[in-house]
């Protein structure tokens, strides 16, 4: 990191200010929506949805965002983006005035899907524009965008849960919403980029990238870790309400998880630059989150008792898993999709942010969706069980994908495959 330019520098810390409020403003929801739709009469299945069209959103509109990224424009993509997301936090604060479950969760898809729609355009342009600037460093640089993003979903939930015991269910979202806004003011400020609005869109798409069976496993674990964290938020809250918490400590239960995965983030993206295949990687993130989640439920297969303890080490130990698959699956999908063939410029990086975000978005939305209706009708332990299932999955499919490399080196299925052959 001591190498990097002066412009590098700039871009670095710009983006990591912006990731921070952004995760922020995402993660001050999870503590106190729950309790707040319950107030209104509704259920855990039809409130977990409202987490669950964010991500349904996000998948749908990323992969559009990385195929137009230079037509549309990359600044007016990113300032355009971040500064909904502030509005949309700030918006989402006055949900309580709303009367009724069924006035009340129209207006939180509304909100979380302008949120969405915001929050998948800046995802998409400062990952890119991330990937241009440090070439050589991509997982180093991508793990220290997230780790300022788990920061903010640490912050999120502490400050919240003050301002949450201080004014209510509005003060938090109006506070970090416009602490999100003066983000956005910096990040235009400071971080102009040079994009046509007139370049031609890529000859490529998501949908290419996708015929490469090593991307389409990374896209996988960046779903299923993704799936994991979506999860825990729907259904944490109410699997730890019986130990009669207060609102500040429901919320440092919640800030653990991303402590652990800003911790491991940046030791991921080290190893993943320097010595450690990405594939590794992902082998021992799925495996360790497989763990995490069978002592999270606890899993009723085994002979252990639940307890706030072993809630809190199930939530270190799943940070530290979730951190590896992410770092590893960005930085993989990067390379593998410059060694398929794709040009080295932003319309690729655009494309591989573009899967990226929407494999993440995918999983976040199947996450919240399965997870109010496993513990309404399954329970939260066996829930966490099928979860565990999920990521023992990811780990086989990668030692074997990876044996299979090993022993036909030469062998890519995309050389017969002609949407990653370039277009005359």
């Amino acid at each position: 990191m001591g190498n990097y330019t002066r412009k590098q520098w700039l871009t670095l810390i710009v983006f990591c200010i912006a990731q921070f409020c952004n995760g922020v403003c995402f993660s001050i929801q999870a503590p106190f929506y729950p309790h707040e739709a319950e107030k209104k009469g509704a259920t855990a299945t039809q409130y977990s949805f409202v987490f669950a069209v964010f991500q349904l959103v996000v998948f749908t509109v990323c992969p559009i965002y990385g195929q137009f990224l230079e037509r549309i424009g990359v600044n007016f993509m990113k300032n355009a983006g971040i500064f909904t997301v502030s509005v949309s936090c700030i918006l989402f604060g006055f949900l309580n005035r709303m009367s009724g479950p069924t006035v009340f969760l129209t207006f939180s898809f509304i909100i979380r899907i302008m949120e969405a729609l915001g929050g998948a355009a800046f995802s998409t342009t400062a990952y890119s524009i991330t990937a241009q600037e440090f070439p050589l460093n991509v997982a180093s640089a991508f793990a220290t965008l997230e780790t300022f993003f788990a920061l903010g979903l640490i912050a999120g939930p502490t400050v919240g849960g003050a301002l949450y015991e201080l004014g209510g269910f509005t003060l938090p979202f109006v506070v970090l919403g416009s602490v999100l806004m003066v983000a956005a003011a910096i990040v235009w400020y400071f971080l102009p980029v040079e994009g046509s609005l007139t370049r031609p869109t890529s000859r490529y798409s998501v949908f290419s990238l996708m015929k490469k069976p090593k991307i389409f496993l990374y896209a996988f674990t960046t779903m299923s870790g993704s799936i994991s964290i979506g999860f825990l938020f729907s259904t944490l809250e109410p699997h730890i309400r019986p130990w009669n918490l207060t609102p500040l400590e429901i919320s440092l239960i919640f800030v653990i998880d991303g402590f652990s995965y800003s911790v491991s983030a940046q030791l991921w993206g080290r190893l993943c630059d320097k010595c450690l295949p990405e594939r590794a990687a992902t082998t021992i993130g799925a495996l360790t989150a497989a763990v995490a989640f069978l002592l999270l439920g606890p899993s009723p297969i085994l002979p252990i008792k639940n307890s706030l303890p072993l809630c809190i080490c199930a939530l270190v130990v799943h940070g530290f898993g979730f951190g590896a698959e992410l770092v590893a699956s960005f930085s993989g999908t990067h390379k593998e999709a410059l060694e398929a063939g794709l040009p080295d410029d932003l319309t690729t990086y655009g494309l591989v942010s573009g899967l990226w975000s929407s494999s993440f978005a995918l999983g976040g939305f199947i996450g919240p969706s399965i997870a109010g209706v496993m513990f309404d009708t399954i329970g939260f332990g066996w829930g966490t069980s099928i979860i565990a299932l999920l990521h023992l999955f990811v780990a086989i499919v990668t030692i074997i994908l990876s044996c299979y490399y090993r022993n036909y080196p030469d062998e890519d299925f995309s050389e017969r495959t002609p949407l990653l052959q370039r277009s005359e």
